[in-house]
Order: structure tokens, then sequence, then C-alpha cells
């Protein structure tokens, strides 16, 4: 991998105070069971400055962490600083309200090590009379598991509603639990006064590495002629912009663009929204994906920025594009793809959100088993048991040209590398061959 260099996912601008991360890192996130739930569960409100802005601020975290080693004090110092930004990304134009429609969105953190944790994140009206701000209740945790934190983000509403102090037994019966098994559930007890005692059970997907992901939200949003065009830049590891106003719309479909990409990982700059302050990550010369806010189009248009691919989720329109993206993919691939998809679209009332996930991923799968799915047979194994990758004998035994052709491009990618990095690592003996 590339030497470190600072993510983009940053607290300000000042890098000592950045978690940083390399650009070789992986944006999937382990799903181990056993784990703790979360982090930290922490509330985010504005506070208004003396020059009339209101400035997010941490007004509330559980669990408080005491004794830390110099290291890990520093570590969740650099964490706590990054939240506020992410928790209200659109900068500091905000007025109290009467009304607001909640809205629930994640974010990503690289630590200096290259772990990932996530932010999920609820922004809520407390409940009460007169103007009020918005604030934001955000789990943190190293677990990607989108629609289970949704869940549980729920809940902490249900229970704000009530009173900040009916929050806290909630949160530490989660934190007692332990993270269950994919396709496992775990039952969570919880006392809430005048309705009593509630069992709130929490459901892993049987598939863990669609977990975090909702591909309705981008088949709801883009044709999937557009989806492919936006499928083949990512696998080549090129620029992509997502613009939508709504917070929880970008972090949702960036999250199912990235996941397209299984069993292959996205290794670069990944900011499903993108603070206001760091705007001119766009003008980063590196691949990245990023979440930006429709209100910023003009801004982020009138960058010093390499070719990319600009996508308006909100007209389901490319904006600008590198103009080639319709050559990337093997025609007769592609075809096949999008018949698939279509079928999907067609169907999207019938099916659930699982079996969307399942359909849509199964499509994409089957792409890469078609164009690179004999990489196995292609690595030598010598005596000691560590393998060689023979890229060039792998290019050489596709039969079709167009394949060979998208192929050859593929092998350069980071993602690719990676993935032949683990499998160099990892034998697992084929019949008949010792």
């Amino acid at each position: 991998a590339t030497e470190g260099k600072e993510e983009a996912s940053a607290a300000e601008n000042n890098p000592s105070r950045v978690p940083q991360g390399k650009p070789g890192e992986r944006s999937s996130v382990l799903y181990s069971a056993g784990q703790f739930f979360f982090e930290y569960l922490v509330v985010v409100s504005l506070k208004k400055m003396s020059d009339g802005h209101y400035e997010p601020k941490i007004t509330y975290q559980f669990p408080k962490r005491e004794n830390l080693l110099k290291g890990q004090k520093e570590e969740e110092e650099r964490l706590l600083q990054a939240i506020p930004l992410f928790c209200f990304p659109d900068g500091n134009n905000w007025a109290p309200v009467t009304e607001f429609t909640s809205e629930t969105f994640s974010f990503v953190l690289t630590n200096v090590d290259g772990s990932r944790k996530i932010g999920y994140c609820r922004r809520l009206l407390p409940s009460g009379r007169g103007v009020r701000l918005p604030e934001v209740f955000c789990i943190i945790s190293c677990l990607g598991c989108f629609g289970l934190f949704s869940k549980i983000l729920d809940e902490v509403e249900k229970r704000r509603q009530i009173s900040m102090a009916v929050i806290y037994p909630f949160m530490q019966g989660l934190r007692e639990s332990p993270f269950p098994a994919p396709g496992k559930t775990v039952t969570i007890k919880s006392f809430i006064p005048e309705s009593g005692t509630e069992l709130i059970k929490l459901t892993r997907p049987v598939d863990a590495h669609l977990e975090h992901v909702e591909f309705q939200a981008l088949l709801q949003r883009l044709s999937p002629h557009l989806i492919l065009h936006i499928f083949a830049s990512a696998v080549l590891e090129r620029r992509l912009i997502f613009l939508a106003e709504e917070l929880s719309v970008l972090s949702q479909c960036i999250h199912a663009v990235a996941a397209l990409l299984y069993p292959f990982t996205w290794a670069h700059t990944y900011i499903p929204v993108v603070p206001e302050c760091l705007l001119d990550t766009v003008c980063c010369p590196t691949p990245f994906m990023v979440g930006i806010q429709m209100r910023h189009l003009e801004r982020v248009l009138d960058q010093p920025m390499e070719e990319a691919l600009i996508v308006d989720l909100c007209k389901g329109k490319i904006l600008r594009a590198v103009g080639d993206e319709e050559e990337i993919l093997p025609i007769k691939l592609q075809n096949e793809m999008l018949t698939s998809l279509n079928r999907h679209n067609n169907n999207n009332n019938i099916h659930t959100s699982e079996q969307v996930n399942t359909l849509v991923s199964e499509a994409f799968v089957q792409f890469f088993v078609r164009t690179v799915g004999h990489y196995a047979s292609h690595i030598k194994w010598s005596k000691n048991g560590s393998g060689t990758f023979q890229e060039r004998a792998f290019c050489k035994a596709i039969a079709s040209k167009t394949n060979r052709k998208f192929v050859k491009k593929f092998v350069k990618t980071n993602m690719f590398s990676l993935f032949i990095e683990e499998a160099e690592k990892s034998r697992i003996p084929q019949e008949g061959k010792r």
C-alpha cells in the first residue's frame, strides 16, 4: 500500500488533530459477533457563539472512559473532536425552529492505524414548546450494520421524547449485550415509565456483507444504466462525487455504491457526507468517493478539479463525466447486468429490502466471477506455502477479447492488488493439488 497520507474524513484542516489513514485501507468494517454493539453514544448540540453563529458541541457522552492509557486518550480526543463536524456537516447557518423532520445518516472515520469507525446519526428536534434547535444522537461503533443501528436510534428517539434519563439504562443494557452472529437475535429488556418493561429484539441479517447496505435507495433514484456507469467508474478507482440535499440519501447511496464492488473493497478516500469546511477534498488528485449537499454544487463546480464523475441523486442524472463510462465494462456482461437490474427494478414493490439486496449483489458478484473468477488457479505456491500471482498468465487465460481488455485495466487497481495480496496469504488447497 501507498505510504500514509491524511484521510479526508478529518476533524479539521489541522493535520495533527485529524483521524488519519492510508489510501490503501479498506472501506469495509469488521463484522465480528460477540463484540460490544458500540463504543460511545454522544449527543451533539448547537451552541450559540459570541458572533451569533452556532457551533456543534458534544453535550453528552456515554460511557465516560476512565483510566485510559496516553495513546488511547489521544485517540479518544481525536475522535471526539471529529464527531461534531460530521453530525452537522451542513455548516453553521442554523436557527431555532418549531418543526423538523428527523433524519438518519452515517459517516466513517479512519484512525491512525487504519481501523475505521462508523458514526450512526439521528438528527431530531427535542420535545418541548416554542422554537428549539435540532440535536444529533450519534452512536460510534466499529460494526457495520445500518439497519440494526437505525432500529436502535428509533428506540433512542422514543426515549428522548420522554426524558434524557430514560436513554441511559437502555444504552447500558445494549452495551452489556454481545453483538449477535449473522441471522441471530439479541433481546434487550428496557423499562419505560408509564409503559413498563419492553423487550426489544435486534436481529442481524443472514448475509453479513450486506448489513450496511440499502440498494433500494440507489434503484429508486438512478436508472440501471446510470448505476452501471457509476459501477464502471468505481471499479477503475476514479473520482466520484454524489450530490443530494438529504444526508440520509447521500450516506445510503454511497454505502450502496461501495457495496457493489464486493468481494473487492473501495480502498481510497470515502466520505459519505463531506462537511462544508472540507469541500476542497474534491481537488484531491487521488481516487475518492464522496457525498456533498446540493447547496454546495456551485462551490464544488468552481473548484480546480481533476476529471470526476458527478452524480445528481435528486434528479437521477450525471452532471459531469469522463466520457468513456459506456465502454469500460464488456458489452455482453453489461447487457446481462442491465437485464438483471431492470428485472429487480420492475419487481421492486414485490421484494423486501433484503431480497433486493441479495438479488442486486448477486448480479455484480457474477460480473466479477465471469471476469476474474479464475484468479485462484493463477497463484503459484512455493514449498514454504507463500503464493505468487501470475498476472500475465491470468490475463492470457481469458478467451473473450472484450473481457481481457477490461481485466488488463482492473488488475492495475488498488482494490484488485489488495484482494490478491490476501489470496496469496491464505492458501486453500485445491482438489488434486498439494
